[in-house]
């Protein structure tokens, strides 16, 4: 019984959360939190004996799913008229934006080629943000085989951390069957990730927006939902033509 209710109070906050962000027009990621929520609120249904209650959770399970789809298919027609656009602004210090939630949305059994464009992933800091991005796309539910990072040359501290670093990387994504490719430009600027399935991201700060953590024992060290951020602004768009150029 105890584990149950343990699973309808995740359920609860889950859906709560959901709502919260489809009334804030957060529509994508509302859409992941709904589909969560009601993954867990049919747990508690199969496990619910009471006839009152099975048809209380029943009736929930059905309105959360009706609105989902609303969803789903608002969000699909956006992206067929090339219209979906959204910003999040990461205010300074804030947190909860680590790689998982801010790219978790878009990631899916689709997505098999990422394209990043980051002129600095250099310093051990960035070299590991980098590592962290590629160990979130490994997880899935995506079934990425190649990685595309163009960057700058690391010239001022010698190309040797770098170059040693990226090529850990490559050798390490090799066990997981994804190749990584690297490309230098001195003229990069920008900063963007492409994934083959439509979605296309811009960070204002690249994959480096996180602040050092106040010591290597210091809540946040790890856990980069916990980890304070330099203020940002993520654009989010997606086109049925995003391609590699």
């Amino acid at each position: 019984m105890s584990s149950v209710f343990g699973v309808e109070n995740s359920a609860s906050g889950v859906l709560r959360r959901a709502v919260e962000l489809d009334t804030s027009g957060r529509y994508q990621e509302s859409l992941v939190c709904y589909q969560e929520g009601i993954d867990l609120l049919i747990q508690v249904l199969k496990a619910t004996k009471d006839d009152a209650k099975r048809a209380h959770y029943r009736q929930k399970v059905t309105d959360y799913m009706e609105r989902a789809e609303k969803i789903k298919h608002h969000v699909l027609k956006e992206k067929e008229e090339g219209k979906y656009h959204k910003q999040i602004k990461i205010l300074e210090n804030s947190t909860g934006y680590s790689y998982e939630n801010l790219f978790k949305p878009y990631i899916n059994e689709m997505l098999t080629e990422v394209w990043v464009e980051d002129p600095y992933i250099r310093y051990v800091h960035q070299l590991y943000n980098f590592l962290r991005f590629c160990e979130m796309l490994i997880k899935g539910p995506s079934k990425v085989k190649q990685i595309n990072l163009l960057t700058s040359r690391d010239e001022e501290n010698g190309k040797d951390q770098q170059r040693s670093g990226l090529q850990e990387i490559k050798n390490s994504l090799l066990d997981y069957g994804v190749t990584l490719d690297v490309t230098f430009s001195s003229s990069i600027h920008d900063r963007e990730i492409r994934f083959n399935n439509g979605w296309l991201i811009k960070i204002g700060r690249g994959l480096d927006y996180f602040k050092k953590p106040q010591g290597r024992f210091s809540i946040g060290y790890c856990d980069y939902d916990l980890r304070p951020c330099y203020e940002t602004s993520v654009d989010i768009f997606h086109s049925n033509h995003t391609r590699k150029t």
